[in-house]
């Protein structure tokens, strides 16, 4: 197996994250919506509570347009009923003014006490159709101004999208005071490596083959060592666990039972990134999977049959899905950030047979920003500062 180099202060542990299903994606069949799990701060916010109480490291908090709920009030609103679990927030660069966005994240950040994480989106916005390389340089000049607002006491910057003018700083800096929330990333066109290796921490990807994943590795790798720059590493994908590899199969076929494939269409087109390259790969790796849906022996892609973006889960029994999840860490990955439907339920499944059996951390501070060494939060779900 391929091993991307990574030099992180501490591989014997992993970042384990739960999902937030803001976004309408919640059922307990596919493509079938249940009034039930739709997305609602009483629904949403209990999937969080559910996480922390299981030992949840993170929780993604994902961004629509479309549906669901929106993501920065989520985040706020979760802040007084929860006190050990990090927030991974969605935020979609040029949504917001820079300098506002960097005095919202620095409030959200005083809130939750350093609890928080920021997942950098370039999307477009609605009735916006930009070039690839003008939404990832608008990204990187946001990224750029964040960076100053969070570890400067003025701001200024000229560049092609943004031009701002010794601005004051001092609302904006963060609870965290090296640098400020990490900032994870996933994409897939030249211009969107570039943007993850100068600037951002952590780069996430959805499922693949092994083979497929390691080599995304090496390329993000090559990108940010022109700058300097040692990455971690997450994947994103959905879980499946019971006592047998029979009984996680089973339900695979469950939850797809009532699935009608149109409707899945209309699910998955109506989401922003419906047209990315990352959406496409995972399309082609439903192409590629056998009769039943599987590119590897574990790895299920009939759940993007019904939703853009993450579309595959790992299917099996507990054995099987720790030993998945120890092949993914040796070949460097170090975050993973895990779903299943519907939410609440999966999570007990995953929180009381495979959690427990982790040593799990908090990514810690390190790349590119701060000198190499810092420990990682060790077991136990302590805020990290």
């Amino acid at each position: 197996m391929t091993v991307v180099p990574v030099t992180s202060a501490d591989l014997g542990a992993s970042e384990v994250s739960w999902f937030a299903a803001l976004c309408s994606d919640d059922y307990a069949y596919l493509g079938v919506p249940d009034p039930a799990l739709r997305s609602s701060w009483a629904h949403c916010s209990g999937i969080v509570k559910r996480a922390e109480a299981h030992g949840f490291r993170n929780i993604l908090c994902p961004s629509s347009y479309q549906v669901g709920q929106d993501t920065l009030s989520f985040v706020a609103g979760c802040a007084p009923i929860t006190d050990r679990i990090n927030f991974l927030a969605a935020i979609r660069c040029g949504e917001m003014q820079p300098v506002m966005l960097a005095r919202t994240v620095a409030t959200l950040d005083h809130m939750l006490q350093g609890r928080l994480t920021l997942n950098v989106i370039s999307s477009d916005f609605p009735g916006e159709v930009a070039p690839s390389a003008y939404r990832y340089k608008r990204s990187h000049e946001v990224v750029e101004i964040l960076r100053q607002a969070w570890t400067q006491d003025h701001i200024e910057y000229s560049g092609e999208v943004y031009q701002i003018s010794r601005v004051s700083a001092d609302p904006a800096r963060p609870y965290q005071q090296n640098g400020g929330p990490l900032l994870y990333f996933g994409g897939y066109s030249p211009d969107a490596l570039e943007l993850c290796g100068a600037q951002c921490d952590v780069y996430l990807m959805w499922p693949e083959t092994k083979d497929m994943l390691a080599q995304r590795m090496r390329d993000v790798h090559t990108r940010a060592e022109a700058h300097g720059r040692t990455l971690d590493y997450g994947l994103r994908v959905h879980m499946i666990v019971r006592d047998t590899e029979a009984e996680a199969r089973d339900y695979a076929e469950h939850i797809a039972s009532k699935l009608d494939d149109e409707y899945g269409k209309l699910i998955r087109d109506r989401a922003h990134d419906s047209i990315s390259l990352g959406v496409a790969h995972q399309a082609r790796a439903r192409e590629l999977a056998d009769q039943y849906g599987y590119t590897e022996p574990h790895l299920w892609t009939g759940i993007g049959r019904a939703r853009s973006g993450c579309g595959a889960a790992l299917v099996g029994s507990t054995d099987q899905v720790l030993t998945q999840i120890e092949e993914y860490r040796k070949m460097g990955i170090r975050a993973f950030i895990f779903s299943g439907y519907p939410h609440m339920d999966e999570c007990d499944h995953f929180g009381t047979k495979v959690l427990p059996q982790l040593k799990t951390c908090s990514l810690p501070h390190e790349y590119g920003r701060v000198p190499s060494g810092t420990p990682a939060t060790p077991l136990g779900n302590g805020p990290r500062r």
